[in-house]
């Protein structure tokens, strides 16, 4: 899996305060009961003692049943006492113990060497808030994504229901792993209002649950981020990149190619990210209104060769979903 780093660096930090946090409370209610309870002190050291006992009674008596059993009746003789005397002194039995945020890990992340759901459903809530579609990842998934919208031809409804479907598929069979076929990078043409930043949101909201990293921005958005990073408040010289997602996150999603202003700073950019990623076959998806010859005509050779000849092409088509859900009031 490919949890963004940064979103896991982090998540693994708080981990470890909630782990520090947990424990210091409990030697804290601890410290508080042998000053109430001065008894329970010297219990606390006998029930500390049981592993070495039962250690050293294995090591040191050739037949050690009769031996093991006579220390964990103590033992349990002894956590008896333990909890009827803190109930005598009105505390509950397991005052001292860790209070956990979840009980299968401990607050750790992992049962044993398998990451814990709470870390995962953290991690995946984490790569939603970083993917750049968190806004609109509440209202726009598979669920509520609707073909009825592309009845009024019939020939339009039977290609975008067959586009739904395959657009479904690649994100339910998404992955990156070594020795598995790469997922192709996916080129949707069509006009404004045909469900493509929807389905991308889909796509994006799927991937993210089965563990890998996304990130979303709009071609303007993207490309601002170079222009800020070449020309800007001195981020290049201090060595801190903030375009490097854009070519080192599993599933990059590109919205709106066209809207931005095309230049040889843009174009250079743009062709940088597109090569890169199909080069490191690391997938995108690419949405735009432009035809199939605008895009030749508005981009480079380079460009508009990979994005038409090594891109999936997905066509939309339809009227406006928009216009027609005011028209329906």
């Amino acid at each position: 899996m490919g949890y963004n780093k940064e979103n896991f660096k982090r998540i693994r930090a708080e981990y470890e305060t909630k782990t520090f946090l947990a424990q210091s409370e409990a030697d804290a209610r601890r410290e508080e009961l042998y000053r109430e309870i001065p008894d329970l002190q010297e219990l606390d050291r006998r029930l500390s003692e049981f592993g070495l006992r039962i250690m050293q009674t294995a090591l040191n008596n050739g037949d050690t049943a009769d031996g093991i059993a006579a220390l964990r009746a103590e033992n349990e003789r002894i956590c008896k006492l333990r909890a009827s005397l803190l109930r005598s002194n009105g505390y509950p039995e397991d005052y001292s113990d860790p209070k956990y945020e979840c009980i299968q890990c401990r607050d750790t992340g992992y049962v044993g060497i398998k990451m814990c759901g709470c870390m995962r459903r953290r991690l995946i809530e984490a790569g939603m808030d970083s993917s750049g579609l968190s806004a609109l990842m509440r209202k726009q998934s598979f669920e509520n994504f609707s073909t009825d919208y592309y009845r009024a031809n019939p020939e339009e409804y039977q290609i975008m229901s067959e586009n739904y479907r395959n657009i479904h598929r690649y994100a339910q069979n998404f992955s990156i792993e070594p020795n598995r076929p790469m997922p192709s990078s996916l080129l949707f043409l069509g006009g404004t209002g045909l469900g493509k930043t929807h389905l991308s949101t889909a796509v994006a909201r799927v991937v993210i649950e089965r563990g890998y990293d996304v990130y979303y921005n709009s071609a303007v958005g993207m490309l601002s981020d170079f222009e800020r990073q070449r020309f800007g408040n001195g981020l290049a010289a201090s060595g801190a990149d903030d375009t490097a997602r854009y070519t080192e996150c599993d599933l990059l999603i590109i919205d709106d190619l066209g809207t931005e202003v095309v230049n040889q700073f843009t174009l250079s950019c743009l062709y940088h990210v597109i090569n890169t990623r199909l080069n490191l076959q690391r997938p995108m998806i690419i949405s735009t209104n432009l035809k199939s010859a605008e895009l030749r005509k508005n981009y480079t050779d380079r460009i508009a060769s990979r994005l038409t000849g090594e891109f999936q092409v997905i066509p939309f088509y339809g009227t406006d979903i928009r216009k027609q859900k005011l028209q329906n009031g």
